[in-house]
């Protein structure tokens, strides 16, 4: 075992050379092949499903266990699924942006392609029988919010990011999909209420799709994939970059004076330093080069500044519901 990189591989994706990959644990090898540091999105948006079921009354742990073991798997399958595809059809050759900032298995020689579809086959087939748990369990819709979910898993690497719809598919997906059905599953009741609530923090890991596809826009241009930054520009998709973390903000702002939430929530505000730091970032073109002062992420630039403020305003939003749900409970 090697908690040390277990540590390190959920905080960030470390660049590894071959011979120190061959000296991992399997644990290690999985948590780097599907770039576990980013799965951490997807489990704040399973807790935050259990939060808002907990202040409704309606929390059931066993339940939610699944639904967090399911979207997990189902995400790390999805990455692994998406630098197959993206080997296979010779995205990723000659320095492509994805093998720049991390090893992507294939092209750096970590695993071969049998290797890579082994690791995706055991990590989906975890994520798809907790989904049938699932169903067996809580029936009703949750059959579809199953298919719905294999179908992003399957469909997001190709064709849906190559015809402009990935990014509408990460906010369906970690919103709705994730929050809203995930209340469902464990509740057993759909509400359009936990739905829109779902939006402040899907809208923070869209801005880290969309940071990433500024990034690599004119890559991407280049290999015939048409992300939402690569068809209406550079320059418009970081001003809709910004415009997704201020919303970001007005949702929670909106949501506590319809009385959703209690005034509790404006603890994302202690978010703010964060949005301030990056705002200079994402009002300017991406430099030629690494800044002498910039974090050793390169050449991620606009998907780390994005990263930075997710995490930061899904914290304090996650403490925020913690808090609020508290408290409606003591109110009642």
């Amino acid at each position: 075992m090697n908690v040390t990189m277990w540590r390190k591989a959920l905080q960030v994706i470390p660049r590894i050379s071959k011979d120190e990959w061959d000296h991992l644990d399997i644990i290690s090898k999985w948590l780097i092949s599907t770039r576990a540091a980013v799965l951490i999105m997807t489990f704040l948006s399973a807790a935050i499903a259990g939060i808002f079921a907990l202040q409704h009354s309606l929390f059931n742990f066993w339940y939610w266990l699944l639904l967090a073991i399911g979207l997990v798997m189902a995400h790390a399958t999805n990455n692994l699924l998406n630098d197959y595809t993206d080997f296979v059809k010779g995205v990723d050759q000659d320095n492509y942006y994805r093998s720049q900032y991390g090893p992507q298995p294939l092209v750096h020689g970590l695993l071969d392609k049998k290797g890579l579809l082994t690791y995706a086959a055991v990590t989906g087939l975890i994520a798809l029988s907790a989904g049938l748990a699932l169903v067996a369990l809580r029936g009703g819709s949750t059959l579809l919010l199953l298919g719905l979910g294999v179908f992003f898993v399957l469909f997001y690497t190709w064709p849906l990011k190559y015809i402009g719809l990935g990014e509408i598919a990460v906010l369906i997906v970690w919103g709705p999909l994730m929050i809203g059905g995930g209340y469902y599953v464990i509740t057993g009741q759909w509400d359009w209420s936990v739905v829109f609530a779902s939006l402040p923090y899907a809208l923070g890991v869209t801005g880290v799709i969309f940071g990433k596809h500024i990034d690599k826009c004119e890559m991407d241009k280049a290999k015939g994939i048409h992300t939402l930054p690569v068809i209406i520009g550079e320059r418009t998709s970081r001003t809709i970059l910004i415009g997704i973390f201020v919303l970001q903000y007005l949702l929670v702002g909106y949501l506590i004076l319809t009385g959703f939430f209690t005034p509790v929530m404006l603890v994302v505000l202690f978010a703010l330093p964060a949005f301030r730091r990056i705002l200079p970032v994402c009002t300017a073109p991406k430099p030629a080069e690494k800044p002498a002062d910039f974090p050793d992420v390169w050449p991620n630039y606009y998907v780390a500044a994005a990263f930075y403020h997710n995490r930061t305003f899904g914290l304090w939003f996650l403490l925020g519901l913690i808090v609020n749900a508290i408290a409606i409970y003591l109110l009642n």
